[in-house]
């Protein structure tokens, strides 16, 4: 009887998408998608976002060139599904200790310079993803400031010299 139900249980899920390798209680996908979202919220996603974002997505997290991939695509997904930053918040939160939320803030920070724009929304963005993670409005500060001279000691990226580069 249970073979009989271990098989019903494999034919149904025969024509199921495969499982994905990032759960969503992962933080790493978390993070990856509040960094998509961040990355596309001004209705851009330009060469230096998705360069930045590969970059970070494999440094922070300690994964290869396919892993990150694979990671940044679950992400894609997750972000598209979502209805609010709570459902991505809410995985860190319960997973990241205090230094570990400050480091998402972080990442935010470096994906908002990535372009060398850092406009409103994703200012607003920040903001509203330290309020959900309990970063303190210092904390927040001190991690743009970071961010920013991380930033200008990069060689200029190919966005136009009269665009201007918000603080």
């Amino acid at each position: 009887m249970f073979n009989a139900l271990k098989t019903f249980l494999s034919e149904l899920g025969a024509d199921a998408p495969r499982a994905r390798p990032f759960e969503a209680a992962d933080y790493r996908l978390a993070a990856a998608a509040l960094l998509i979202h961040l990355a596309s919220i001004d209705g851009r996603f330009s060469a230096e976002e998705r360069a930045s974002l590969q970059r970070t997505v494999a440094t922070r997290f300690g994964l290869d060139y396919a892993a990150a991939q694979q990671l940044i695509e679950t992400a894609w997904e997750s972000e598209r599904e979502a209805v609010d930053l709570y459902r991505f918040t809410s995985v860190l939160a319960r997973t990241l200790d205090e230094e570990g939320r400050r480091q998402v803030i972080a990442m935010l920070w470096e994906m908002a310079y990535a372009d060398g724009v850092v406009d409103e929304f994703e200012e607003n963005v920040i903001w509203r993803v330290a309020e959900l993670l309990g970063v303190s409005t210092r904390d927040r500060v001190r991690l743009r400031q970071d961010a920013k001279r991380a930033a200008e000691q990069l060689p200029p990226g190919p966005w136009s010299d009269t665009e201007s580069k918000s603080e």
